[in-house]
């Protein structure tokens, strides 16, 4: 009797264990760092000092929350951040669109050339002494612009949107232009709707790069008001003292039964969450506009 071609043989079936066992444990290993910073932040003074502390929280208190979030410093850097993630994300999408769609018609006098110099400035840059030079000669150092105006065009991502454009059907811009479109007209009202997937995977990439960014801030800015949460967060966790947050002293073991490094833990969590949040609504998108975008011509 003929074995049905739907039924997996032995071998099969063991590889296909093998290979949910494997991602069952490499999730548990990845998400082991994550639960201990969150059960961090969530026990107890003593459970934190003593070590016992793993991927649950030991004598469950709030303290350490209630802290960070009334914290004026750390409320300030949030603002900024998600400025810069909103802001920039939007001029980034913004220039990197008006980049790829001229780039990505063939007939564009001067393409090669201008895809050469997009593709140099990828491969090589001036170096962080004449950029530090540059920004203080426009007026940007202290400034928040500084961390947006700068990177406010990938070029990875711009050829991953002009890859994607070059697959959109001809036909549709053809005819729009016969019936009196402009250029512009045709990349609002066509290219963009059927952009949606590499838009959305794109925007993605931005506002992690920008949400995450801390090293632009440390070079350029000094202001504290201005500076975005990683940095804050960075010079938290750098920071040797162990009863001082940049707030000001505070004896923590006394007031909120708790250590500055559950405090850390906390501040990390409260930072970590809004971007994660972003993920399940662009996720339909995500695949299938960095694949068809990498892949293209």
């Amino acid at each position: 009797m003929r074995r049905s071609p739907y039924k997996k043989s032995l071998g099969e079936k063991l590889f296909i264990g093998f290979i949910y066992l494997f991602f069952i444990v490499y999730a548990i290993v990845a998400l082991f760092p994550f639960l201990n910073v969150i059960a961090k932040s969530l026990s107890s003074e003593g459970a934190v000092i003593a070590g016992l502390v793993s991927i649950y929280p030991i004598g469950f208190q709030t303290g350490t929350y209630e802290y960070v979030l009334s914290n004026p410093l750390f409320l300030n850097s949030f603002k900024v951040t998600i400025f810069i993630t909103v802001v920039g994300t939007f001029l980034s999408l913004l220039m990197t669109v008006l980049s790829a769609y001229p780039l990505s018609k063939p007939n564009l006098v001067g393409r090669k050339p201008i895809l050469l110099i997009y593709i140099f400035t990828m491969l090589f840059s001036g170096g962080l002494i004449p950029s530090y030079i540059l920004m203080r000669e426009l007026g940007l150092v202290n400034n928040v612009w500084v961390l947006i105006l700068p990177g406010m065009i990938s070029v990875f991502n711009m050829l991953i949107v002009k890859n994607f454009l070059e697959g959109l059907p001809e036909g549709l811009e053809e005819s729009a232009k016969m019936d009196g479109a402009s250029n512009l007209t045709v990349l609002i009202r066509i290219a963009l709707p059927l952009s949606k997937p590499v838009l959305a995977t794109i925007g993605l990439f931005y506002a992690v790069a920008l949400w995450n960014s801390y090293f632009a801030a440390m070079v350029y800015i000094t202001d504290p008001g201005l500076k975005p949460l990683q940095l804050y967060l960075k010079e938290l966790i750098a920071s040797t003292q162990q009863t001082m947050l940049t707030a000001g002293e505070i004896d923590l073991s006394r007031d909120l039964n708790t250590t500055p490094d559950s405090v850390q833990a906390a501040a990390i969590i409260t930072a970590t969450v809004p971007i994660l949040i972003v993920y399940p609504f662009l996720q339909k998108y995500f695949v299938k506009g960095a694949f068809v975008g990498s892949v293209k011509g």
